[in-house]
């Protein structure tokens, strides 16, 4: 009998983080959505549109942006960078998503 209880409260427990890592997991993605959502829209913002086609037509920023993209692998997401860069577009997105809520 005191099995059946301590299995029954170790499985609740189990079930009780699984449960809270997923809610994580979704408010994580949840952000980083918003986020970029909100980017995408501000893009065709009528006083940065002209700014963002000079950008794009600039070389030394291209590269620069592709140096930067290169130090970020998906296929390794919990390297020190990945998490920390992520750790970054998660807060901008919760900000983001609690400001226009």
């Amino acid at each position: 009998m005191l099995k059946k209880v301590v299995l029954v409260v170790f499985f609740s427990v189990i079930c009780a983080f699984a449960a809270q890592a997923q809610v994580a997991a979704l408010n994580e993605a949840k952000y980083i959505t918003t986020l970029k959502v909100i980017t995408d829209h501000k893009m065709n913002d009528a006083d940065l549109v002209s700014d963002i086609d000079k950008l794009r037509q600039n070389e030394n920023f291209i590269k620069d942006l592709k140096k930067m993209m290169a130090k970020l692998d998906n296929d390794r997401p919990n390297s020190a960078k990945n998490l920390k860069i992520k750790r970054i577009l998660e807060k901008a997105g919760k900000d983001i998503y609690n400001e226009l809520k």
